[in-house]
Order: C-alpha cells, then structure tokens, then sequence
C-alpha cells in the first residue's frame, strides 16, 4: 500500500480525510501550458478560493505525477477519468517536448465496453488537441497520439498502427490479450508507462477482469518499467481489495505492490427519494396503479430537461416506453427511445448520440447505460423497481447531474411490496455511505489455460516464470502446485482417450537436457523444465478463440408427444428449470422434461407455473444489502414493541421515502406480526421456515425466509431439497426469490424441515452441493462455456465457426468422459464457477457455521394460509406479465385470509382498525 494508507495502518490517530491538497500545489504540478489550457477550460485560478480542481483531480493528479500506482473512487462526473489523463498527458508532452517519445505506446486505456472507449477516445481530443494548438503557436511541433483498438477496428487501422504508433492506445481486456500475442504489436507494448483500467468495478467481479490481471502481469515481464497502474471506479467495495486485485503482488503470491486510495466517492450531492403509487399495493386496483404510475413518470420527465428511465428487464424497458407514448400525446420517435443490448448496434449509437447531444426527453434502459458515454444533459434519473443493490443504484443515479457543482438527483419508484422493502433499505445505505462489496473470482483454470497458452506461443520459457507470472495476479495469488499440476495435465494432454474425443494438448512441458547430455536451449541450464506451444496453428487457434464473454443461444421449445414447435427460450432460462417446471410460453403452460442439444421438450399442462418468465433477466439482490435488509427488519420490530405503529412510521419518515411507502411498509410488518407473530420475520439472527398446505393443488409448502440474495438462495434450496429428496424419496419442487424460496412436495409427504436445516454441515455442504448438480442442464451449461474458455471446444478452426448450440451437442459428448478423469481441471473449474461464483456457496457456509454455532436460530411457523412476508414467494408462480390479474386475485385472497385471521384473533384491534 501507499504512504498515506501505511499511516493509517500504524498512526491510531490518523485521519486520511484531514490530508488536504491545495489547489495551488496541484496547478504547480502541471506544466506551464497544460495549466493554461487547463484555466482556459474551468476558469480563472483564484488563490484560497479551493474548489478549482475536483477532489478526485485534486488528489489524483499529484499521486500520477509521483508515478504512484492509485485505485480512484469518484462519482460520475466528477472528473476521475480526465485527472487520470490530465497527470499522463503532463508527463508526456514533457518527453514529447524533449524529443524522448518513440514511436510506441505509452499509456494504455482499458475499458469493459467498446463504447465507453469510443466515448474517452472523443473526449481525449479536446485536450490533446488545445495543448498541441498552443504548442504549435509557439513554433513547436509536438504531437501526442492517440487512438482506439478493438473488436471493431478494422484490418486498415491496425495496419496503421504498426506505422504510426498512438502514444495513447484505448482498448479492451480482450484485445489487450490479443495485443501481447502480436509478433510485431506486442514491441510497440514494452514502453508503456502508464495503465488505466476504467470501471474497474464491473470487471473485477468476473472472468475478463481475471484475465485482465493475468495479462497485466505479462505487460509487466515486458516493458522497461514496471508501469503506474490506475484504476478507476464511481462504487466499489471494499477498496483494499480491489486496489490489491489492480496491482497484482510484488513476488509471486506475495504482497501487494505499494497503491493509494484516492476515496472521493461522496464528493458530489445526491437528492434521492422512493415512492410507492398507492399505500396499499394489494387492495387498490391494478389500473389505478399503473395509471398513477405513469402519470408520476410523465411529470418527472416534463419537470426535467433529459430523463433515463432504468427498468429491471429489456421488455420492461420498451413496455414503458411503449405506455408513455400511448397515454401521453408528448412522446415519439423525435424525443424518446429505447436502448438495450437486444437492440441493434446501429440503433444504439443512434440513440447514444442523442444523448450526447441532449435531444432527447426520455430514454428507456435496462441495464445497457449504466456504464459507459456521457451524458451531460441528464438532470433525473428514474429507477422503476430494485437494482438489486447499492452498487447499482448508485451507478445508474449518478448518470445524472453531470455538470460539477449538480445535485445528483434520482427518483425510484416501488411497485411491489417486497421491492418497496429492499428499495427503502437500498436508499437509506447508499444515504450514509454503504456500498455492497465486489466479489472477484479466483484461479479460474479456464482463464490460466488461456493466459499459460497465449505465453507459450510467444517463446519457450522456464515452468517457473510460467507460474510465477499468473501467481502474481491477484485472483492466483493463492493458486498452489495441485492446481498448478492439474492444469499442466490438461495442457499436456496427459490423459488416456483424450485425442481419440479431438482434445489435443496444447504445450509441451520436459526438461532441457538430450540423450548426449547436452541442452536443446542455450539460454537455460540444463534439467530446467521449459515449456512451450504445440501445434503448428497453435497461435491461430488462440488469437481467434481467446475471450472470456460466453456465447449464448435461444433452444427451440417443442412437445414431447408430437414434435411440434411451441416457441423459443434463451438458454440462460434454463438455468432456473429442473425437471417437473412449469412455465408460460405464448400464453400457454409448458411442463419442462429435458434438452437434447439445443432443444428443450415439454409436456402441454394445466398446472400453474413455478418460474416466471423474466427469471434470468433481473439481476440479483446482492448478499450485502440483504443482511442490511434483514438488519432493517429487526430493527422494525424493536420499534413496533416498544412504541407501536407510529414509533415505526416516524422512523420509517426518516428515510428517503414517500408517505405512501411509509404506511405500505410499516402496515405490511404490523400485519405479519399481527398474524403470525414476531418470530415469523427473518432477521440477522433468525432464519424462518413457514409451512403452508394446499388442500387443492394436493401439495406441502414451504417458505424458507432467508433475505440473503438469489444466489444464496439458488444454493441453499438446492442443498436443501437435495437432502429433502434423500430423506423423502419424495420429488421437491423449487421457486427461488431474493428473499427467500419455496419447497413443494406432495402433501402426503412430510420431512422435520427445521432439524435438516439444524443438521446441515458448513463442512460437507459444498461437498453435497456439489453432488445436488448431477445431470442439471445447469453443470451441462456451464461445463460447455468452460470448455470453451478452456480451447478443450474451439469456436473457431479452420475457417469455421461452431455456434453456441454447436458447441453445447460438442459439450454434451464430452462431460460424461472428462468427469471420469477425476481430477480433471476443465470439470474442476466448472464445478468452482458454479458453485462459488453462481450459488454463493461461501455464503451457504458462513450461515451455517452461524447456525452451528447458535448465533442464527432456525424458526418454524405453521399458517393456515401464507403469511404478508411470504405472499412474494406464494405468488412466485404467478409472476408473468400474462398472469399479472391472476397474481393480484391470489395476493388479495391471501391477504383477505390474513385480515380475517386478525379479526378473528382480536376483535376490534384489527389491522385495518388500528391502521392509523
């Protein structure tokens, strides 16, 4: 770590925050015509005034010019980006003007989206060029270069690059992987000085940013100079360890080079506020809500000048923007549109373009411009139900208010009263500074495959610096020699049957020494393990099938009894599916049996579905902010035992919220109580198992209450019916939800729920989990994408290209042999995504030990009818747009049979007698 952060480590009495920078130090960094430029651009300076320099610039643009390595936290628009540039483009205009700049590359810009590096690669021009132009007047002729690579940059442009080098080179982690393996580019790579990494956020939590790290620690081996690494982020958490993940580790597995923090991530001023359509979400009619709903979205946008509207899923998106142009005479193509990644290329830069230009009133969204250009006329932000975490709301509000000095300003609107819940939560944390943290995946054998592949194709080196390059990205800093050698197996090929299924290895791995004695490489010692590529189209192979984005297709839907077709699901739906499913296709219910391929078939049914059909779109509510929720609901009922209904309303009142969400959630909670008492919610230490029978459906319910995320719950109810079904013999349907999920079995079935939950062992569940994936199309998916990742499938050879469908019948063939390997690494790594970075299993383990150790009890309740913080999960199978009116019949029978159940209970003090 860095100066300031060594301080802090060793000084109780510390404060970082006190360190001020003054704006005077800061100008003096620069060089005489960057500052005039720079004054030209923001303004006159004005000692002792402050405020000439954004906090991330004031902080950032020192440390670069110390050629610290520095992880900058700042807000959307609050200039992070541009420090970043400003103390790079400083540093080389001076080599510029000193006749020191080559013809090659020395500062390196990567993004995770093409756009966003088109977007930095416009805004870059308008300093370059304005300090070039003031140079040139001078009778300088100084030029700093600077331009774009990627999937998009054509044969032409690369081919200019080799001539005329940008000195500033904007690309993405795919193409930088591709860049080292260029015989001639990967030259014009060894003077870089400077590495910017934007968005870091969204890349250190998968695959590209693991594979990024890995690539940053090739560069490393590369240039003369260990380069200055910048990473750049609006939210993220926690710091340390995405600086950590930015840097990599001084010595294989060791510490972390030296970084600082520059933290300004609440810099800027948010107005931020939830509201609800109706303080009865249940009971006021479906129309009513929808039209108070748009007419509340109609006026925010008229009050505004440009609003993005975010919704949870690509069909939410255009059904609203569809609506306001139906009911509002005020919206056409002229002024409002839609952008999500289903869209055409073409559509979307249209639509990126206009708001650029700020010509458009409203934009719908789902998730496609959450990152990326900017946008600097956006004045609102407009978020219609959960983000799923406070990562994400504030990434999506502060696309707003762009101008420095603009009050961010963000409105989210709840139409269901579990979302009413999180949305409340989510606002109050991202009020007082919360920030839910980045996972980062580690020793993914799919991406060492490709990185060990990519640097073995480059030169025949010695196994240690082929080990000791991947263990100093921080995602491997704890890989050890099993994995190491269950990888080279793999590589190498060193398995019986493997060539005869058209697996061929890959590197070459012996020792340096002839049957004379003498050694086959001059530069090492003899008896030195070397390793090298295999194949004569070793290099062609991994420069056309080297990435880390999986490739996804749509699996034709047909009938078992007569192969007829029925319709189309995105093969990432069918991670919610296991067999006996029912869901809606087309209007009709469909009872899911099998895939072969890329067909699924299905049995016509009248049963009522178990998985709505926007499943897989949502993102998931993170595990971090529902242990918040689970705190805020303890905290509730603290309140309404000590004080009543109005102690919970005046708290709730001090959160960002509206009156109607005040009363729906304080009512909702007052009424769960009132029903089945206080042990029924869940809470940090208390997980709630509530047992439900359905004398006409013939079925046991179960509504396990364990608000820790879908992922969490992915898993637990996975493990949980894995030993229900040991136990039973009995066949356990699933529906999984944020807050929880719910077990169906026969009613004439029945398991003590709670003592297998009790019984559960942190110990073995990953190891039962493991087991509980069986034959799922789950393993079947993902074992294909990472056989994929891991070139064990090529996407493309020879001129031809396999599609997703074409690579799954290839997966399909080749899991039940890589599975009998035992040990094999492609199968290992399958099974580790899944179970780590899919179903939270840290997370499943950590509950567990609670349990075990006495701090989470298990509850069980049994009710007549579910109760208010289960009707989410009861209604679960209702959820699809064409069941929306069915979904609100269910939800006010059960609330019906709730009111009733108080009434009876209490006579007058009712939960409609004592609402206010």
């Amino acid at each position: 770590m860095g100066g300031r952060e060594r301080l802090a480590a060793t000084d109780p009495e510390f404060n970082p925050e006190a360190v001020d920078i003054d704006d005077a130090e800061v100008l003096d960094r620069l060089a005489p015509v960057v500052q005039e430029w720079w004054v030209e651009q923001f303004g006159e300076f004005v000692p002792g005034n402050g405020g000439f320099f954004t906090p991330p610039q004031k902080e950032a643009i020192p440390l670069i010019h110390e050629r610290e390595n520095a992880l900058i936290c700042a807000p959307t628009g609050s200039g992070k980006t541009l420090a970043s540039f400003t103390g790079i483009i400083n540093e080389l205009f001076g080599k510029a003007r000193e006749d020191e700049l080559e013809n090659s590359v020395y500062c390196l810009y990567v993004s995770p989206l093409k756009s966003l590096a088109n977007d930095i690669h416009r805004n870059l021009g308008q300093p370059l060029d304005g300090i070039t132009a003031k140079l040139d007047e001078r009778g300088e002729d100084v030029e700093i270069r600077h331009a774009i690579r990627h999937g998009d940059t054509s044969d032409s442009e690369r081919q200019a690059m080799l001539e005329t080098t940008p000195h500033i080179l904007n690309t993405t982690p795919e193409t930088l992987a591709i860049l080292l393996n260029s015989p001639k580019f990967k030259k014009k790579l060894e003077t870089i000085e400077y590495v910017i990494v934007d968005e870091i956020h969204s890349l250190a939590e998968n695959k590209r940013g693991t594979h990024l790290s890995v690539s940053l620690e090739r560069l490393e081996e590369m240039v003369e100079e260990p380069p200055t690494r910048i990473g750049c982020s609006a939210t993220v958490e926690p710091l340390d360890t995405v600086a950590e993940f930015l840097v990599g580790c001084e010595e294989p597995g060791g510490e972390p080079r030296d970084y600082e923090i520059v933290d300004t991530r609440f810099a800027r001023d948010f107005d931020m506020e939830l509201s609800c359509p109706a303080d009865d979400l249940i009971n006021t009619p479906r129309d009513i809500i929808t039209e108070r709903f748009y007419t509340q979205l109609h006026d925010h946008i008229q009050s505004h000048t440009n609003t993005l509207v975010f919704t949870n899923t690509r069909s939410g998106a255009e059904r609203v923007l569809h609506n306001l142009r139906e009911k509002f005479g005020d919206y056409d193509e002229s002024n409002s549109g839609c952008h999500h990644g289903s869209l055409s290329k073409e559509r979307r830069r249209d639509i990126e373009e206009s708001l650029k230009e700020g010509s458009l009133d409203v934009v719908t969204t789902s998730t496609s411009l959450e990152l990326g250009i900017d946008m600097p006329h956006i004045d609102l932000v407009v978020q219609v139900g959960s983000p799923k975490s406070v990562a994400a709301l504030l990434q999506r509000i502060g696309r707003a208010g762009h101008q420095l000095g603009e009050t961010v300003e963000g409105r989210v609107i709840a139409l269901d009263r579990d979302e009413l819940v999180e949305c409340a939560v989510m606002l109050e944390k991202a009020e007082r500074g919360f920030v839910d943290r980045v996972f980062i995946p580690e020793n993914a054998q799919d991406v060492a495959t490709q990185q060990i592949y990519g640097m073995a194709i480059n030169d025949v080196r010695p196994e240690e610096t082929f080990k000791s390059v991947l263990r100093r990205a921080y995602p491997y800093r704890d890989y050890d020699d099993g994995d190491w050698e269950r990888l080279m197996r793999y590589m190498t090929a060193d398995y019986p049957g493997m060539e005869d299924k058209n697996v061929y290895a890959k590197i070459w791995r012996d020792t340096n020494d002839a049957p004379d004695g003498e050694h086959h490489y001059e530069d090492y010692d003899v008896g030195e393990h070397l390793i090298g590529k295999r194949g004569r189209l070793a290099r062609v192979i991994y420069m056309t099938n080297i990435g880390t984005i999986p490739d996804s297709f749509t699996c034709d839907v047909v009938t078992r009894s007569d192969d007829s077709w029925v319709g189309q699901l995105d093969e990432s739906y069918l991670d919610t599916l296991e067999k006996g499913d029912v869901f809606v296709l087309g209007g009709n219910n469909f009872e899911y049996r099998y895939r072969r391929g890329s067909k699924v078939y299905v049995d016509r049914t009248a049963a009522r579905p178990t998985v709505p059909s926007w499943f897989s779109e949502r993102l998931p509510l993170s595990y971090d902010l529902g242990r918040e929720i689970l705190d805020f609901q303890g905290q509730l009922l603290d309140r309404l035992a000590d004080g009543g209904m109005s102690e919970v309303r005046n708290w709730l009142r001090t959160f960002p919220v509206d009156e109607n969400s005040v009363r729906a959630i304080a009512r909702m909670f007052r009424e769960q109580v009132a029903y089945a008492g206080p042990d029924s919610v869940a809470t940090t230490d208390r997980l709630v198992i509530e047992e439900t029978l359905d004398h006409d459906e013939y079925e046991r319910h179960y509504h396990i209450h364990s608000n820790y995320g879908r992922r969490f719950n992915d898993g637990f109810s996975r493990l949980l019916a894995y030993h229900i079904a040991r136990e039973a013999s009995a066949n356990v349907q699933v529906a999984v939800a944020d807050n929880g999920f719910t077990l169906s079995m026969p009613l004439n079935r029945k398991v003590d729920i709670a003592r297998i939950v009790r019984d559960l062992d942190p110990e073995t569940a990953r190891e039962d989990l493991r087991a509980s994936l069986d034959g799922t199309d789950l393993l079947q998916r993902y074992f294909r994408i990472n056989a994929t990742r891991s070139l064990m499938i090529l996407k493309r050879y020879k001129g031809y290209e396999k599609s997703a469908s074409e690579q799954q019948v290839s997966s399909e063939m080749l899991l039940g042999f890589a599975e009998d390997l035992g040990d094999f690494a492609v199968v290992e790594e399958t099974y580790r995504e899944i179970l780590e970075d899919k179903l939270n299993v840290d997370g499943i383990e950590t509950i567990l030990r609670a349990m075990q150790d006495g701090d989470v009890d298990v509850v069980r309740t049994r009710v007549d009818s579910p109760s208010p913080r289960a009707f989410g999960l009861a209604t679960l199978m209702a959820s699809d747009v064409v069941l929306a009116e069915d979904e609100s019949a269910v939800l006010q029978e059960f609330h019906q049979r709730v009111l009733n159940e108080i009434d009876d209970g209490n006579g007058e003090d009712s939960a409609v007698a004592t609402d206010d």
